[in-house]
């Protein structure tokens, strides 16, 4: 019961928080990060770094000044979008706030960066699980959201289709997924 409980609370509160975003249009991960970093006015360098063993395919790098995105440059443009708005996502939620101190990963993608500057480093290694599946599902929203935008040429989206009832038999509470099966079953028989 609690694990369903705080799995709708997980969805509510992502679906909230991406719901009041603001997306560019045509969609572009850059140009949200872009919009992002004048929100919260400072910069958000986005890095493109060679894909290494061991080392997460994104990075976040909060330091005094900026925050930084480092992301595979090795990839698919769908996984790089991804990265980088899971990445994005971590500092939407707020994780970079409570995350630990900077780590050897960060030292070894930025060796010209000062450790002494650098605050946080988050990474998929270091965050805790909970704050994965919110950066995940954030991420995996702002894609659907822009997904709806761009069907909708940029008007209020649309009312859930299939794929917004595919997301959220994936994503959505136990109580949400037996529905939406019984309305992707009736929609069949129709």
């Amino acid at each position: 019961m609690h694990t369903a409980r705080s799995h709708r609370q997980l969805w509510q509160r992502c679906r909230h928080l991406v719901d009041g975003l603001v997306l560019p249009t045509p969609f572009d991960a850059e140009s949200f990060i872009g919009m992002l970093a004048q929100a919260r006015g400072r910069p958000i360098d986005v890095v493109p770094v060679t894909a290494r063993p061991h080392i997460p395919c994104g990075l976040l790098v909060t330091t005094d000044r900026a925050d930084c995105i480092l992301y595979t440059a090795d990839t698919t443009l769908l996984h790089r979008q991804h990265i980088l708005l899971h990445e994005a996502a971590h500092l939407l939620c707020g994780h970079h706030e409570t995350s630990p101190a900077a780590s050897a990963a960060a030292e070894m993608l930025l060796p010209n960066l000062p450790p002494s500057l650098i605050r946080r480093v988050l990474g998929r290694s270091v965050y805790s699980e909970p704050q994965e599946a919110e950066a995940e599902l954030v991420a995996s929203l702002i894609l659907n959201r822009a997904a709806r935008l761009a069907r909708a040429g940029g008007a209020v989206p649309p009312p859930a289709g299939a794929g917004d009832i595919l997301l959220r038999s994936l994503f959505g509470t136990p109580d949400q997924r037996g529905q939406e099966d019984k309305a992707r079953e009736a929609g069949a028989h129709d």
